[in-house]
């Protein structure tokens, strides 16, 4: 579409020989003060001015922002693409295919219903860590895959061959967002003979790491996605910008993992939920692209909306070793240069809050043991661990006399007559009377007749996984420098540990075989398992069935550290309860030393060849090391290898039988790909919205309840509504595979949805999982069984929540198992972005408790009938600022409406937004 061009910023940019269309925003009043971000949505406004969503006034608007108003300005937002991963971007399909069925139900063309900009899958969290530790254990990986998900895969290459503007990067490539950054990003877009800044949103919340680049891009839920797929512009607030000020250069010895927990939690102190942040300053030009993309991947963990740096020489030196074409890298400067996006070191915005961080301060850490913003100092993990693990072991009945005070600040390695790294689950009787520490020592005996004693605190997976650091060469070559003087020093790993590897992308094993570092991991049981996200998202594969067995028959506190993004509870693997987030040379240190109980910067991690104990500063790989390997070993050409011919795939992608036709054909046998209800009996218009009366409470949660604890993830247990579902269509228990490669079946995923293991429901105190109270029989029930009973009965039903509600990942299923189990309604004290806006996406209505209000405040126990009033004031045009509430147990107040946009009103009265869109095409 034509912008009306109100503001004569349409120009012509010429670089080398070919001559684009641009729209300048220098034309725009306000603009030099701009920060980056924001001067990026001005040319968005600018190219996309259509005088109906988006007007003249909406660009006067972003031109004159004021950097200290709280956000009040609606504008629409044109993403230029759309990226997804296979769990979220099966659903989007599913859906658009059930689209085609419901325009032509409808009497409308079902091959009009196609993405209208460019919309990229890669499959990259279907691969689970079954096997490791053995050179087949990649091809065994991908081999069982390929059993798991062919039915999957099928549709998928159908989605390829009916959609126009869909493309699908084949399992075995490597992790989404490192794809995005090393090959789809794009930093300037160049189409239909226009010039423009790339941005993008994504069905992954850490669609962000290509901030690092200069693309401005987010996560949103897979509804969203698949509306800006068909053309629907992005309804947004303007937000608050968040200037981050970076000076000095990082200290020997750190990682960007240690730089980025120290800013997450900088960030999520300050608090910077549904802003943007964006990083200048003196100290950008130290901070390399793999370091900053690192950064940006972590923005949903401190959770502002983006976390980006402007483009400079660093990008465009990234940009050629990644093998981008000349012309595109010429492109890209001059563009950048031409529209006052390239970075000025001196340059100080308007920012509507500051932070500053000097990076000489940075020192090594970890995260954990359940929450990404928790950073812990390196040389205090081992008394920070031993305070978390009270709360553990407390929780969990062996050790309820032990206290805070029982654990020593620190322990000093003269204190102990065996090394601690060599016996380290050895925590005998006299030992924890000595030292206090909470002991529950197991003997085991591996499949391979070894045995050890295993007790609270061992580390029994140890991952080099997730995208947040295997698209960095500097950490990736580090965790392999070290794994390489290890074995030279005659260590291993210890024999309890779960050892993975799973890079982001084929050029870390090309670099690794360069370099001729891979028989040293292989040593040390880090064996390529996969290129894929793994453990990171609770793929990591069941542990050794000795292993599994000891932990859950003592139960055992044991510990995962991997180099991923997220740790929350229950995530990682059903057996582990600790989790810590770390970089990739200490994910090696960690499986050389076995436990979280022990000070790897003083203490050994293990005795050497030669009798001696081998310390982790004696074997950590210096900068000019790693540089030296850097510099011989990466380089465009390894680049141009693995992107060659990206989309066509291996000889089993290929070989897949790919159905044809407008329409998907269903299998009705299917317990992958099922026609989701979406759509049944939708009528062309909209009915009238309608206040909620009747309402009880599913589930009444508190603080800080995660999408990982709403949406199906992980292991599917068989007996679970979804387990016994399978089994009950046939499934055999080790076909069951897991939730998200489920998520094209919504049968599977309503009966997941608040089925997490660590969920606590307030309604059945001291229970976990998913499970509530029917109030119709007054029994205890499953969540899922429950819901049905209330829609058999038609009682509408209601979720209470603390803060933070919905953090995390941008899980479409969070909110679309929780519309399907009936809620019609979510009461919260605050929300996290992403799930408030799938909510309403979804037809479920976000409401906030009164300011310093909540559910125990209002003295609402979970056990009330309620009624919302005021909610048909939706049908007036109308956005009320409140609702009312009232209980049967005579509690009444005004809780506030986050329907926060014009454009979310307009999906709540349709029902959803995959409804107005429909309802959109069909009148168009």
């Amino acid at each position: 579409m034509a912008s009306l061009d109100t503001f004569g910023a349409k120009s012509e940019l010429r670089v080398q020989d070919a001559s684009y269309e641009i729209f300048t925003i220098d034309k725009v009043q306000g603009h030099e003060r701009l920060p980056y971000s924001l001067k990026v949505l001005l040319e968005n406004l600018l190219r996309t001015e259509d005088g109906a969503n988006i007007t003249a006034d909406h660009i006067r608007a972003l031109g004159g922002w004021d950097a200290t108003a709280d956000p009040s300005v609606e504008i629409q937002f044109t993403p230029a693409r759309v990226l997804m991963q296979d769990f979220t971007g099966v659903p989007c399909v599913v859906d658009l295919a059930t689209m085609r069925e419901a325009v032509r139900d409808l009497g409308g063309d079902p091959a009009k219903v196609n993405p209208l900009a460019p919309a990229e899958l890669v499959i990259d969290h279907s691969v689970i860590a079954d096997l490791f530790g053995r050179e087949d254990a990649f091809a065994r990986n991908v081999e069982l895959e390929y059993q798991r998900n062919h039915e999957r895969y099928q549709f998928l290459r159908w989605g390829q061959s009916a959609f126009n503007e869909f493309k699908v990067v084949p399992p075995g490539t490597g992790i989404v967002h490192q794809v995005n950054i090393e090959y789809l990003a794009r930093s300037i877009m160049a189409r239909d003979g226009q010039a423009y800044p790339d941005t993008v949103v994504g069905t992954d919340s850490h669609t962000t790491m290509v901030n690092g680049l200069g693309v401005l891009g987010w996560g949103v839920g897979g509804i969203e996605a698949e509306a800006a797929m068909l053309g629907q512009p992005v309804s947004m607030l303007i937000p608050r910008v968040v200037g981050f000020k970076l000076s000095g250069s990082m200290p020997a010895g750190t990682t960007a993992t240690d730089l980025v927990l120290t800013i997450t939690e900088m960030l999520r102190e300050h608090g910077v939920v549904g802003k943007f942040v964006e990083f200048y300053g003196p100290g950008v030009s130290a901070v390399p692209l793999a370091n900053r993309a690192t950064i940006g991947n972590m923005s949903p963990e401190y959770g502002s909306t983006v976390a980006i740096f402007p483009i400079d020489p660093e990008t465009i030196k990234y940009l050629q070793l990644t093998g981008r074409s000349e012309e595109q890298v010429a492109l890209v400067e001059a563009y950048a240069k031409r529209q006052g996006l390239w970075l000025d070191p001196d340059a100080e915005p308007d920012y509507s809050e500051k932070l500053e961080l000097d990076l000489s301060t940075i020192v090594p850490s970890l995260a954990g043991p359940k929450r990404p913003q928790d950073r812990v100092p390196l040389h205090a993990a081992k008394p920070m661990f031993r305070d978390a693990l009270t709360g553990y072991v407390d929780d969990n009945g062996p050790a309820d006399e032990a206290s805070e005070e029982s654990f020593p600040a620190s322990d000093s390695p003269a204190n102990h007559t065996d090394s601690p790294a060599d016996k380290p689950h050895a925590l005998d009787s006299a030992a924890n009377g000595a030292d206090g520490r909470v002991s529950k020592p197991t003997r085991v005996t591996d499949e391979n007749g070894t045995e050890f004693e295993l007790d609270h605190g061992a580390v029994v997976i140890a991952a080099i996984t997730s995208c947040t650091n295997t698209s960095n060469p500097q950490v990736m070559i580090g965790a392999a420098l070290l794994a390489r003087n290890a074995v030279e020093r005659g260590l291993a790993r210890k024999p309890w540990v779960k050892t993975t590897l799973a890079p982001g992308s084929k050029v870390v094993m090309d670099y690794y075989e360069r370099a001729g570092l891979t028989p040293y991991l292989d040593k040390l049981g880090f064996n390529l398992v996969g290129y894929g996200c793994t453990t990171c998202i609770g793929n990591s594969g069941p542990l050794p069935e000795a292993i599994s067995a000891a932990v859950n028959e003592s139960d055992l506190t044991a510990v995962s550290v991997l180099s991923g993004n997220r740790n929350f509870e229950g995530r990682i693997n059903p057996d582990v309860k600790m989790n810590y987030l770390a970089s990739p040379p200490l994910v090696v240190a960690y499986a050389l030393a076995g436990s979280m109980d022990i000070d790897i910067t003083t203490e050994p991690l293990g005795t050497g060849a030669d009798g001696k104990p081998v310390y982790l500063s004696e074997i950590w790989p210096s900068a000019k090391e790693i540089d030296d390997v850097i510099a011989a070993a990466i380089g465009a050409t390894g680049f141009n290898a693995a992107y060659s011919d990206v989309f066509a795939g291996d000889e089993q992608w290929r070989s897949l039988p790919t159905p044809t036709g407008d329409t998907f054909a269903w299998d009705g046998e299917s317990t992958y790909v099922r026609k989701p209800p979406y759509f049944d009996g939708m009528a062309a218009e909209p009915e009238p919205v309608r206040d909620i009366s009747g309402a009880r409470v599913l589930a009444k949660l508190g603080d800080s309840v995660t999408t990982d604890h709403i949406s199906p993830a992980g292991a599917i247990k068989p007996d679970s509504p979804a387990g016994q579902y399978l089994a009950g269509h046939g499934v055999a228990r080790h076909e069951f595979n897991s939730y998200g490669s489920r998520r094209g079946n919504h049968e599977v995923m309503i009966r997941g949805t608040f089925a997490n293991i660590r969920l606590r429901n307030q309604l059945v105190p001291g229970v976990e999982g998913g499970y509530t109270v029917n109030h119709l029989t007054g029994e205890q029930a499953s969540i899922y069984d429950a819901s049905m009973a209330y829609q058999e009965a038609g009682v509408p039903l209601v979720i209470l929540a603390g803060k933070e509600y919905g953090s995390g990942s941008s899980r479409d299923w969070a909110a679309k198992g929780t519309m399907l189990l009936g809620v019609r309604a979510v009461l919260a004290e605050s929300y996290e972005r992403i799930h408030r806006s799938n909510l309403i996406g979804m037809g479920v209505l976000p409401l906030q408790f009164p300011a310093k209000a909540s559910a125990e405040s209002l003295g609402l126990t979970g056990g009330e009938t309620f009624s919302i009033t005021g909610v048909t004031g939706l049908n007036d045009g109308d956005i009320p600022a409140t609702v009312t509430v009232r209980t049967d147990t005579g509690v009444e107040f005004d809780a506030d409406l986050r329907i926060d946009t014009p454009g979310e009103a307009d999906y709540y009265r349709h029902g959803g937004i995959l409804q107005y869109v429909l309802r959109k095409m069909l009148a168009g």
